[in-house]
């Protein structure tokens, strides 16, 4: 019943698929034609439009997923094993909150099988629906955006793709844990909304951070859920979307790199991409930007959640007032460090305690100096 919500996906795409190689990755995929749907049970990564871009006022045109999906069915994939099938579009409802509903119902059944969602905007509101679909799961959500701002926005002016974490925040059942921004310019924040993340133990990582090291946003996608690109934080030489002209931000190589990174986390369960400009250009790139990701999943170690620990070396640093213990794995030589949730708080965290981090936040432990994240996350636990 929830595939209802479905609408095949477009002509225009299935005949272009049947002029490639056998060897394209669109002679590889599943799709949903007038005639049959993919089996769900089969399949590893979905893919799905939402065709509704009232999020943003500004926006004139349809949302247009063609040019896109020609770009990724026409690259070669890599040594995958994983099935993938492009389930077809969401069309908009009569009010954005049907849109969000009929996302959150699909996105709800595909989690529960097991498979990934690719979801393919229209604006980044959208990820409001993916959010609410974590409500059957019965746990709490960490929330990763890739993004230039925080998208607080003004509540009293509804959801839109400026406003919708604020509706994530302030709206029952609130399942969010944790939210990450990778990317954000302090000159597209007020200061009062970078004051209201640092209250809320959130995390952000400013463009020039993650553009200089970007290793550091490996341990943040590790712990994620939820992972949300924003295209416009990527610069327009980049991006080709001259309509909203964006000087400063990611490159190619650097977004491609963060989609790597949330495609090889063993604990990523969806993905987007929202807010493009329906420009061949752009479609390039956000190809591109699927195609990391999908090669990430591929390559996942399956060390979340852990079972054995005898797989990885034991760090005890003993500080002033605390002991603190990390954990290195042997086969990745990828790092967490414990954290000791107090009875009773969060009931629906079922996830481990073990937080992930960097070789860098054990020297840094080493040398007295208590990380940050450990920090953050247990004043969460606290609240």
């Amino acid at each position: 019943m929830e595939f209802d919500f479905l609408s095949p996906v477009d002509e225009e795409i299935i005949q272009y698929v049947s002029t490639l190689s056998s060897q394209h990755l669109g002679s590889k995929v599943a799709f949903h034609t007038d005639k049959e749907f993919p089996d769900s049970d089969k399949i590893r990564i979905a893919i799905l439009g939402v065709l509704d871009n009232r999020g943003d006022k500004q926006a004139y045109e349809e949302v247009d997923l063609i040019a896109i999906r020609k770009s990724f069915y026409g690259l070669y994939p890599g040594n995958w094993e994983s099935p993938i099938a492009d389930f077809g579009d969401i069309l908009p409802g009569n009010s954005i909150e049907d849109t969000f509903f009929a996302l959150q119902k699909v996105l709800s059944k595909l989690l529960r099988q097991g498979v990934i969602p690719i979801v393919l905007g229209g604006t980044q509101d959208l990820t409001y629906g993916m959010y609410r679909a974590y409500d059957s799961q019965e746990q709490m959500v960490n929330l990763v955006s890739v993004d230039s701002k925080f998208d607080l926005g003004k509540q009293e002016e509804g959801v839109s793709a400026d406003s919708y974490l604020s509706k994530i925040i302030l709206d029952e059942p609130n399942n969010l844990f944790n939210y990450c921004n990778i990317g954000y310019q302090t000159y597209y924040n007020s200061q009062e909304e970078i004051d209201l993340i640092e209250k809320l133990y959130f995390d952000a990582y400013r463009l020039g951070e993650i553009s200089n090291t970007i290793e550091l946003a490996e341990p943040v996608f590790r712990d994620a859920d939820i992972v949300s690109i924003d295209l416009n934080s990527v610069k327009s030489s980049y991006s080709g979307n001259f309509v909203t002209f964006t000087p400063n931000g990611f490159d190619g190589k650097e977004i491609c790199s963060l989609a790597r990174y949330a495609g090889i986390s063993d604990k990523v369960s969806s993905f987007g991409v929202f807010n493009h400009q329906n420009k061949k250009e752009e479609a390039v790139l956000i190809a591109q930007i699927l195609w990391y990701f999908i090669e990430g999943v591929n390559y996942r170690s399956n060390e979340y959640p852990f079972g054995s620990r005898e797989h990885y070396i034991k760090y005890i640093v003993p500080l002033e007032n605390e002991e603190l213990v990390f954990y290195k794995s042997n086969k990745t030589e990828r790092w967490w460090i414990e954290i000791n949730f107090f009875a009773g708080q969060h009931n629906k965290l079922k996830k481990n305690t073990l937080l992930p981090c960097s070789h860098e936040e054990y020297l840094t432990a080493c040398n007295q100096e208590i990380p940050e994240r450990w920090w953050k996350a247990q004043r969460k636990n606290s609240l």
